[in-house]
């Protein structure tokens, strides 16, 4: 099906042809329409063009109210103040528009795909081998989830990179520290489950740091077994693999958890690089882009420095060989333009590396690595803070483990479900709870701009009221239920009904949904999408209070609330869709 034209869309259109009409010397102008509470549209762009053209701003209104066609789609237009202009639309409009998406079969509810695509890479969901996903992996994960789903929804094509940690000094430390104590790993590869065979790798870790932090011998031995590493000694890349592997059980479980696809072929860790660090150092050195400094490779700029007033470097090469994060992802960004033709790189990464990937992607420009055509963003988001405003900790001091916290708002969430559970299994009531839990956690993060830092507080989150994922849940379930009730009557669009103002609020919103979806995935911002749906769930309890369903005065009028009921129900599954959340059919 074609899209649909949204009634700011159309409006837009009308104010703008009589704009060019009444000063046609100024060339296309734009009205600059938004939503108002004195009318359903208010244009306030007569202003600005008024004192461009040195012309009376209210004769100006008035000159382009006549120019503007009134009927099917404008029901009145009136000059305001010093010379806005507040357009009131048709009931026949809104109703009529809102049929159109209704009968959009392919569940897009008429949202375009965008004109022209591009493609784009996104990193996210980085974590680290033989290493247990804490609170610190939750919001790469869960924001950069939504943002590919919203961008693929647009037609975009996507690119997928998890670029975990699986390369390094800390793979030395434990190859070296297992071949020393080879029953320290107390199941065999395959034999523990994700979680618990990430728990033993992670005591393993822990130890091996221990030891490499204490003993000089030791650490001498395990960067020498990182040269190992890196010259493809068989022994030590097959332990190395082993590692890979079972954390990779553990990352898939967890992700599942977390309802997200992760699919294998996406995971292209450090390692993936390695074969080009030297050539990437080489190119960066004879372009001049890098140079050497006490034996390390490094990268000046003019604008960075530290507290002491020296240059700080990014350094691609250490002195002793090794290579540095930012050899990874120089050699990365070579990777994502050059072979997968990337127009876009967005990397969902902490707000805290904002300086390393500013360097980087500066050091990428002059390389001529990073083109005009090609954008690369850090998507930085901020720290997840307990309730005392701190960062998110256990009573231990340590850092809040990932499944923990997820087993927890599941537990909350099933409790919620279960106490206004009336007809569900304990089945069911596990299902949901587990569908609202995770849901919560999601919404939590990504109702909230992803530069800055939230609270994490399950007790809000799981809640019915206010601005939670469980509000916009329960306000599907609501709508469900009364489609269920219906009986014979189904819904059906009547756009000769006159419209209750909570119906026309209700109306106007949901045609805004394209709009807003264009508008999130656009800026990478799933926050403008919670906050729309949040709106949407809010203007129907509105309507729902005000504007009897099944109990409507006449039958034509119990369709067309069972139709705004269903489109409004199709606009919450689809937009938490976008942002990873479920929507069951009861609650």
């Amino acid at each position: 099906m074609a899209s649909v034209t949204s009634l700011s869309d159309s409006v837009h259109q009308r104010l703008a042809a009589a704009l060019s009409a009444a000063l046609p010397q100024a060339g296309s102008a734009d009205p600059l329409l938004r939503r108002s509470d004195r009318a359903d549209f208010q244009a306030n762009g007569i202003l600005a063009l008024a004192k461009k053209e040195k012309a009376n701003p209210r004769e100006l209104a008035t000159q382009v109210v006549s120019g503007v066609e009134s009927g099917e789609l404008i029901k009145d237009v009136e000059v305001s103040g010093p010379g806005f202009l507040n357009i009131t639309l048709t009931d026949r409009a809104i109703t009529h528009n809102l049929a159109a998406r209704y009968a959009d079969d392919t569940g897009r509810l008429g949202v375009p795909h965008t004109e022209q695509p591009g493609t784009t890479v996104i990193d996210y969901a980085q974590p680290n081998v033989a290493k247990e996903m804490h609170v610190g992996h939750l919001r790469s994960a869960v924001i950069g989830d939504a943002v590919v789903q919203l961008l693929e929804f647009t037609g975009e094509n996507v690119v997928r990179r998890h670029h975990i940690g699986d390369w390094g000094t800390q793979f030395g430390m434990l190859i070296q520290y297992l071949e020393e104590h080879p029953h320290e790993l107390d199941h065999k590869a395959g034999e523990a489950s994700g979680e618990e065979a990430m728990s033993n790798l992670d005591r393993l870790y822990k130890a091996a740091r221990k030891l490499f932090d204490a003993d000089e011998e030791f650490k001498t031995r395990a960067r020498r077994r990182v040269v190992d590493l890196q010259a493809g000694d068989p022994q030590t890349l097959a332990t190395w693999q082993k590692f890979v592997d079972e954390s990779k059980i553990y990352f898939f479980s967890v992700f599942e958890k977390l309802d997200m696809e992760i699919r294998d072929a996406d995971i292209v860790g450090e390692s993936g690089y390695n074969d080009m660090l030297a050539e990437t150092c080489r190119l960066l050195e004879e372009s001049g882009v890098a140079v050497r400094s006490e034996g390390a490779l490094c990268v000046f700029f003019d604008d960075i420095k530290g507290p002491d007033g020296n240059p700080v470097p990014l350094i691609v090469q250490k002195s002793d060989g090794g290579y540095g994060y930012a050899a990874t992802d120089l050699s990365a960004i070579r990777d994502r333009v050059f072979n997968l033709k990337a127009n876009s790189l967005i990397y969902v990464v902490d707000a805290r590396q904002s300086l390393h990937f500013k360097m980087v992607f500066e050091t990428a420009r002059k390389a001529g690595w990073l083109g005009e055509d090609v954008k690369a963003y850090q998507l930085a988001f901020g720290t997840v803070l307990g309730k005392d405003g701190k960062p998110f900790k256990t009573r231990e001091g340590e850092t809040v483990r990932l499944v923990d916290l997820l087993d927890e708002a599941i537990d909350r969430a099933s409790a919620v479900v279960r106490e206004k559970a009336q007809d569900l299994s304990e089945e069911e009531i596990a299902e949901r709870g587990t569908q609202v839990g995770v849901g919560a956690v999601k919404y939590a993060d990504l109702s909230t701009s992803a530069n800055r830092d939230y609270k994490f507080d399950l007790d809000q989150m799981v809640s019915l009221n206010g601005d939670t994922s469980v509000y916009l849940q329960y306000a599907y379930a609501r709508i469900q239920s009364i489609l269920r009730k219906a009986g014979a009557s189904r819904p059906a669009a009547h756009p000769e009904l006159e419209l209750h103002e909570a119906e026309r609020a209700l109306g106007l919103h949901a045609d805004s949904f394209a709009a807003t979806v264009a508008e999130a995935a656009t800026e990478y911002a799933p926050h403008k999408l919670a906050a729309y749906l949040y709106q949407l769930a809010s203007l129907y309890t509105t309507f729902y209070d005000k504007c009897p369903v099944l109990k409507a005065e006449t039958q034509e009028q119990i369709e067309n609330r069972l139709f705004l009921c269903d489109v409004t129900a199709r606009t919450l599954h689809r937009g938490m869709d976008l942002l990873g959340i479920r929507t069951p059919e009861r609650l």
